[in-house]
Formats: structure tokens, C-alpha cells, sequence
């Protein structure tokens, strides 16, 4: 069998601040054949989305290939015209980009977007591309397949809208798809679904693909090879059984036994709660969105509140940051109830309670230097200004394990990770009882997210401060968890120890949750649709022997 694509010695520079060139892909070389998946794999920085669209023979904006060699089939795509490369983007190689939210027009419904590049190429007319795309999205098990083409992109969840943003990929039927980190930001239960769509629908079309992700429990689901990156150098090459049971690099060995950290459960004392959700309703408008919620939180202890997106876990923390006002129910403070709104409550009450976001980039002010942002805070709550607070900027900084020296820089000037390092010190800097720790790994690599956590685990040790933890990744929750609260549509429907929570019987929606963290074996994928298909299949026999 010939090679699809085949990329020799590429090298890939990006524009300084400075004005100079900077290489960031360094020689990679890498080779696909038909209908095979490889697997990129490293962590931010390491040049995997910039690898997978030299593919498509496209370097971003203030990128450059600079030289090197992309063959499609023997066609050598390096310095092509772009008359050329319009007539192989969108037809015979195509792109799934990680945020479909952000790559969807939300003006125009969702079939002209999805048949457009398949039209505009004429592959298609618009009545067969409209055809393709029902198959397709019956395919990938999206509902309604004859309908959900109608409906616009905010019409749709998160999941849907990512497998749409393949079916767009699929209707050309190109000879190679570019999916890059596609369920990153979906829960464990719709990522499943989404992995297992795309797996199918590559298997069944006879496409190529490049599946890009910083997850090698994910990866491992989906790639025949798997290729590993760091700061643009090839680590490792191999197949995937190969990578994963015997590395034999040492950056590739603490990719495949990273998150190891586990925080062993701490008992309860007994104590009353440090924070305490009581009864708790609330709503957006009209719209009822939490129902009789109830939680406790004890001094020094982490609480993770788990559910799929759209279970009302952001919402109970803004219920008890007063963001958000409860329709019933209370929220107290160690024992005295909190006033429901934010602008209700003392400069005091604010200081004891801080939240930490998910996304930093939109929780930090670019304009501001490191020491403005975290100074703040201690100005606000304390008084403290001056050469004092630039002291004790530095020590927070210190506490979070950046220079000190990270005060002058901006937001801008910093990585993913240490800008959520940022988000902690700001937290810290209130010197709280409790920290909500709203998704604050989910945007991160695993590397990344791992060190974040122990630094979080060791925080706590030392300043003894309670964690309310909102997750949907429940490896997280076994590393840093002493209780889990499990919500589903707004409800609590489970919750105590993490030794109990995470051992059999479980509530049936915790059992789905469980089972659908993806595990570091070949396989586990398959594996797990089968064991759920049999389930189904014993149960639809039991019910209709109840019937007869």
C-alpha cells in the first residue's frame, strides 16, 4: 500500500514580538497511509495543531514553512500555489478544529455550512451534498438526521455541534481528515459518544486521519501509530501498543504514567460544615436550573462536584459566590446564612469565599501587569500598598512556583499553565477559607494539569483552605477529592466519600460517568460500547418478558 502523506524533515518558524524568525517545528518527519489514523501527542507548545495544518499545506498567521517537504499522494504541497491548495483544502484533505462553536457561523443553519466546501468545489450538487449530509449524520448518531440540518448552531449541544463539524469534513469525502483535539472540551459522557462516532465513521468511509490531543488515554481509543512531540522535536514514533507498553523515551514514559498523584481521603472530623448549601433552588429568567441542592464543605477538606455539562455545577457556584441569587434556600458560612446577591454582602463575607475560573485568558486583564492583578487584591481587602505589596506579590508568586520576577509580565507573556498559577495567587492573595475551583485543569494539557493540582494539594496542606472542586473529569476527582457530590439535570443524585462514591453499587448515572473515563488501553473504547450494548440488550429482553 503507498503512502498517502508523507512529511520529511519539516521545519516551521513563527514571527517574534522582535521581528525574527523563530523556529518552532523542528525537522518532523512523519508518513500516513490510506485509511489509518495517526496520533499526535504533547503537550501545549509542542507543535501538533501547527504540524497537522502544515498537512493541509497552511501555516497560521505570523507562521512560515520554511523548508522541508509535504508530499499528498506524490504531490509535493511545500511552495504550491495557492490556486493549488484551494484544490486540495476542503476536497481532498480537510480540518476539524477543536472549539466547533467558534468555527460555526451562528447566522446560517447548519446544512449550508456543512455542504458548503463540498458545493463550492463541485464534488456535489446541492441536492446530493444535503443527501451526504443526512447519511452522515445518522452516521454519527446525531438526532433527527432529516431535520437537525435545519437548526442553527446554538440550537444544537456541544457534542452535536462537534460532530457536525466532521460531517462538514466528511461530505467532500476527502482522502485525509485534521481532527484537532475535537473532544477536549466536551464532558466524559459526550466525549464517548463523539469518540465513538468519529471512530466508526473513519473506519466505515475508508478515510486517513490525524488525530490531534494532548490525552494519550484518547488517543490510544483512536490511532494506529502515535507520533510524540515536545517544542516542535519528534520524541517517539510507533504503534500505539508499542508506545503505550514499552516507551522507551523518558518524556514518553511520563506522558503514558502521568496524573499518578492520588490524595488520600481525609476522614470526616465531625466538625460543622466550613460551607453549607441548603435546600437550594434557583433559575436563569424563567428557566428553573437547580433543584433542592444540598452540600457541605468542612474546613482543610476538598468537595468535587461532578456532572456533564449542562448538570448545573457552574450554576451552584455562582448560587454560592451571589453571583447568581437562590429562588429558595440558603447558603451559610460557617453557620451564619450569607445574603443571597453579592452586592449584598460585607467586604469580609467576599474576602472568605474566592473562585478560580476555567479559562484564565478571560479571567486575567491583558492590559495589566502580574502585579497589578494580584495586588489588587491585597489593596482592596488589606490596604496594603506600595514596596509592601510588591513584597508580597512576589511571595505569593513565590507560593505558586513562578519567579518572582513573572510581577512585570503580562498576561500575554505567559502559558496556559502559569496563567492559571496567576489565577491562584489572585485567589490566595484574599487569604480565603474557601476556593471554588470552577474547571480550572480542563483547558490544560495533562502535564500541565497534573502540576497544578499537586501545587493545589500542597496549598491546602500548608494553609489548611477548603475546596469546592467543579469537574467533569473524574481523574481529577481521584486525585485531589475527600468527597463528590454527583448532580444530573439540576439535582444531587449522589453524594459522600470518594471511597464510597467510587465503589460499587453505584447510582446509574455515576456508573456512566465512571465507565466512561477513557483508561490507557488499546481498545478499552470497543470494549466499553460492547459491554453497554449487551447491558441494553439484557434489559430490553428482561422488559419484554415482563410484558408477555
Amino acid at each position: 500500500m503507498g503512502l498517502l502523506l508523507q512529511i520529511r524533515d519539516l521545519h516551521i518558524e513563527a514571527l517574534t514580538e522582535d521581528g525574527v524568525w523563530q523556529e518552532i517545528v523542528k525537522g518532523v518527519s512523519l508518513e500516513l497511509e490510506p485509511a489509518r489514523v495517526l496520533g499526535l501527542i504533547g503537550e501545549s507548545g509542542a507543535g501538533k495543531s501547527t504540524i497537522g495544518l502544515a498537512a493541509l499545506g497552511y501555516a497560521r498567521h505570523g507562521c512560515r514553512l520554511a523548508r522541508g517537504s509535504i508530499l499528498l499522494q506524490g504531490e509535493e504541497l511545500f511552495g504550491a500555489t495557492p490556486e493549488k491548495l484551494r484544490h486540495i483544502r476542503g476536497v481532498r484533505v480537510c480540518y476539524v478544529a477543536q472549539s466547533a462553536a467558534a468555527a460555526f457561523n451562528p447566522a446560517h443553519r447548519l446544512d449550508d455550512q456543512v455542504i458548503e466546501a463540498a458545493v463550492q468545489h463541485n464534488i456535489l450538487s446541492p441536492a446530493e451534498a444535503r443527501a451526504e449530509a443526512r447519511r452522515l449524520y445518522e452516521k454519527l448518531r446525531l438526532p433527527e438526521p432529516e431535520r437537525f440540518g435545519r437548526r442553527y448552531p446554538h440550537q444544537v449541544s456541544g457534542g452535536q455541534l462537534q460532530r457536525a463539524m466532521t460531517v462538514m469534513a466528511m461530505v467532500p469525502r476527502p482522502d485525509l481528515i485534521v481532527f484537532d483535539e475535537p473532544t477536549t472540551a466536551l464532558d466524559v459522557t459526550t466525549q464517548i459518544e463523539v469518540l465513538a462516532a468519529i471512530k466508526d465513521a473513519i473506519a466505515d468511509e475508508g478515510m486517513a486521519a490525524i488525530y490531534i490531543t494532548h490525552d494519550l488515554a484518547l488517543v490510544a481509543q483512536m490511532a494506529h501509530r502515535i507520533l510524540v512531540l515536545r517544542n516542535g522535536l519528534e520524541i517517539e514514533v510507533g504503534p500505539t501498543e508499542r508506545i503505550l507498553e514499552a516507551p522507551q523515551e523518558e518524556y514518553t514514559r511520563a506522558l503514558v504514567h502521568v496524573r499518578r498523584v492520588q490524595k488520600p481521603e481525609k476522614p470526616r472530623t465531625g466538625a460543622p460544615p466550613l460551607l453549607e448549601v441548603r435546600h437550594v433552588d434557583a433559575a436563569y429568567g424563567a428557566v428553573p436550573v437547580l433543584f433542592d441542592v444540598s452540600v457541605g464543605l468542612e474546613a482543610a477538606r476538598t468537595v468535587a462536584v461532578v456532572g456533564e455539562s449542562g448538570s448545573g455545577k457552574s450554576t451552584l457556584a455562582r448560587v454560592i459566590t451571589g453571583l447568581l441569587p437562590p429562588r429558595a434556600g440558603e447558603v451559610l458560612l460557617d453557620g451564619t446564612a450569607l445574603p443571597p446577591a453579592l452586592k449584598q454582602r460585607s467586604r469580609d463575607q467576599l474576602r472568605r469565599i474566592q473562585l478560580i475560573y476555567q479559562m484564565p485568558d478571560v479571567a486575567l486583564n491583558p492590559r495589566q501587569k502580574v502585579e497589578e492583578i494580584v495586588g489588587r487584591v491585597l489593596s482592596f481587602y488589606f490596604g496594603i500598598n506600595g514596596a509592601e505589596r510588591r513584597r508580597e506579590v512576589e511571595r505569593l508568586l513565590e507560593e505558586v512556583e513562578l519567579p518572582a520576577g513573572f510581577a512585570d509580565r503580562y498576561p500575554t507573556e505567559l502559558s496556559g499553565g502559569q496563567k492559571q498559577r496567576i489565577c491562584i495567587a489572585r485567589a490566595l492573595a484574599a487569604r480565603p477559607e474557601v476556593i471554588i475551583c470552577d474547571e480550572v485543569t480542563s483547558a490544560l494539557d495533562v502535564q500541565v494539569a497534573d502540576a497544578v493540582l499537586r501545587l493545589l494539594l500542597r496549598l491546602q496542606e500548608e494553609t489548611g483552605v477548603a475546596y469546592l472542586f467543579i469537574t467533569h473529569d473524574l481523574a481529577t476527582v481521584k486525585a485531589i477529592a475527600d468527597d463528590i457530590v454527583v448532580m444530573l439535570e439540576g439535582r444531587v443524585v449522589e453524594q459522600g466519600l470518594k471511597s464510597e462514591i467510587l465503589s460499587p453499587p453505584h447510582h446509574p448515572y455515576t456508573d456512566l460517568l465512571l465507565s466512561s473515563v477513557p483508561e490507557m488501553e488499546v481498545g478499552w473504547l470497543d470494549r466499553v460500547l460492547r459491554e453497554r450494548a449487551e447491558r441494553k440488550a439484557r434489559g430490553e429482553a428482561v422488559m419484554e418478558a415482563a410484558d408477555r
